[in-house]
């Protein structure tokens, strides 16, 4: 049609909304232009040398189709400096692309307008009008402009204000074309890709939804049959896909009320707290995302807390069972054991200068590692009670000094101490006891016993609480008397029937039949089994 609303690629040049004649397609936007009334003709404008011959095109009818002269209204009617047709320029603009929008809205009006001139321009004439929302001389009957300003002397000025900004953009350096970002990426300080005025994202979810209904037009009367009164196929087609579009909008509002109410477009700020967590941390996370869906910001942030405070009790709890393991009864032990871990995992094995000749034949052997005694096995070792019943006569780490030492067959030269063999001790049944069978109503405590003292407990009938009480006193003692124990004074330690754990009294059942006492056999199988494993020393 004759309407032509150019966008210029640089902002504040002439640009603005063109007229063209329909027929001849010559520019009649700064002249007086013929615009067809009738309803057929959509936008149809003509020059006057066209109009006056007659010529037509498409449906126009000149003969009957009324018809109106539009000239230029290039007069001042609110201002001294803008016309006319700039003010309705300026007001189609702010409806077409929204107030605040001024770099478009001035492109909009053209005439070398700029944003500034456009948002300055409203809100004195429109918004600080003493006859909001009107401007001030909004009165048919005022025309103090039109008799202070001719329309010559008008245009005349028009035309000086605009072959000056031209002169100016000629001399003004050529600024840099902004270009478009390629991907939703993060930038300095907010996501590319992100309009905040509009809530919207460039590449939106399901960003080809419209196009299924982009084409789709419904008329009043649409869709019924006349005769029978039903819906349509055609229709009922369209409301389906009109429904699978309206799921669509759906979905891709909830993923930005979730992006939203959990900050994510605060890039910078979540990747600062994302760096201090550690890769298992990351993971444990990630993997909890789909839970924001269903929960709001504080819920999910405490969600978070928790499984990042049971993951870290968890490592802190294996950390522990492995220092049980290795026999470490305080943190201070635990915390060199795992130093003197961290050193032999880092440590280099250094070259064996006897083998440079086999070299090439061991080059994708690797080397086995050497394990050195320290400070922790000299504290775990079998024999601790009877170094501890012998301290004459010990070198460095508790290994004595006649005893007979073998080198590991490396180059380093690496001691390593000969330790007696411990056998596996059996416990023997006694007469007339059946062994008792743990279950959850007896089985408490059982999980801190070894192997051999579930099977001990078992064969002498003896529940887990009590024979750990028995055992804290037995070593207690033992440790007293320099690592050595009697096995009468073992006796009397676990006939005794009310124990003291840590300075309260503990009443106990000592075993399965009931009774408070113990027997003397059973006192002795104890003492028979902790010595054979180190324990405590035979006095």
């Amino acid at each position: 049609m004759g309407v032509i609303k150019k966008k210029t690629a640089t902002r504040g040049t002439e640009g603005g909304v063109k007229y063209v004649c329909d027929v001849c397609s010559a520019d009649i936007t700064s002249t007086v232009r013929i615009r067809c009334a009738h309803h057929a003709c959509h936008e149809y404008d003509l020059c006057v040398p066209c109009f006056s011959n007659g010529d037509a095109t498409h449906n126009h009818d000149p003969s009957t189709h009324p018809y109106s002269v539009i000239e230029q209204h290039s007069i001042p009617i609110y201002t001294e400096d803008w016309g006319a047709d700039e003010e309705l320029l300026l007001l189609e603009g702010a409806e077409s692309y929204g107030l605040g929008s001024w770099a478009d809205i001035a492109d909009h009006i053209g005439g070398y307008r700029s944003k500034d001139e456009a948002r300055d321009h409203y809100i004195k004439t429109y918004v600080e009008s003493s006859t909001f929302p009107l401007p001030q001389r909004a009165s048919v009957n005022d025309r103090t402009l039109l008799e202070t300003i001719s329309r010559d002397e008008f245009q005349a000025n028009k035309k000086r204000r605009i072959e000056a900004c031209k002169e100016a953009a000629k001399t003004a350096p050529p600024a840099t074309p902004k270009q478009k970002p390629t991907a939703s990426v993060p930038a300095c300080h907010e996501v590319q890709g992100y309009m905040p005025g509009r809530l919207e994202f460039e590449t939106e979810f399901a960003n080809e939804a419209e196009e299924a209904v982009q084409h789709m037009q419904f008329d009043p009367g649409d869709g019924i049959n006349p005769r029978t009164g039903e819906l349509e196929p055609e229709m009922e087609l369209k409301m389906v896909v009109m429904d699978i579009y309206n799921s669509r909008l759906t979905a891709r509002a909830e993923r930005k009320r979730v992006i939203f109410e959990q900050n994510l477009l605060e890039y910078r700020k979540n990747a600062a707290l994302d760096k201090k967590r550690t890769k298992e941390e990351k993971d444990l996370l990630n993997k909890a995302k789909p839970f924001a869906r269903m929960m709001t910001r504080h819920d999910f942030e405490e969600f978070c807390q928790g499984l990042i405070y049971e993951f870290n009790l968890r490592q802190a709890i294996a950390q522990l069972q492995d220092w049980r393991q290795m026999k470490l009864g305080d943190l201070k032990s635990g915390e060199k054991y795992e130093a003197e871990k961290q050193q032999r995992a880092q440590k280099v094995q250094p070259v064996n200068q006897q083998l440079d000749r086999l070299a090439s034949s061991r080059v994708n052997k690797p080397t086995p590692p050497v394990d050195t005694p320290n400070a922790t096995t000299a504290l775990t070792a079998p024999e601790l009670p009877i170094r501890l019943g012998k301290g004459a006569g010990q070198g460095p780490g508790g290994v004595r000094a006649d005893s007979k030492i073998l080198t590991n067959g490396h180059a380093n030269g690496a001691l390593t101490p000969q330790f007696p063999i411990r056998t596996r001790y059996v416990v023997q049944p006694l007469p007339n006891v059946q062994p008792l069978k743990f279950e959850n109503e007896n089985a408490t405590d059982l999980h801190l016993l070894t192997k051999e003292e579930q099977q001990l407990c078992s064969v002498l009938r003896i529940y887990p609480k009590p024979y750990l009480v028995m055992k804290e006193h037995l070593m207690k003692e033992a440790m007293r008397q320099g690592g050595n124990l009697k096995k009468k004074a073992a006796r009397d330690i676990c006939k005794v029937s009310t124990l003291h754990l840590h300075g309260f009294p503990f009443k106990f059942r000592a075993d399965a039949s009931g009774d408070e006492q113990i027997d003397v056999n059973k006192c002795g199988r104890i003492f028979d089994f902790f010595v054979n494993a180190g324990w405590i020393g035979r006095g």
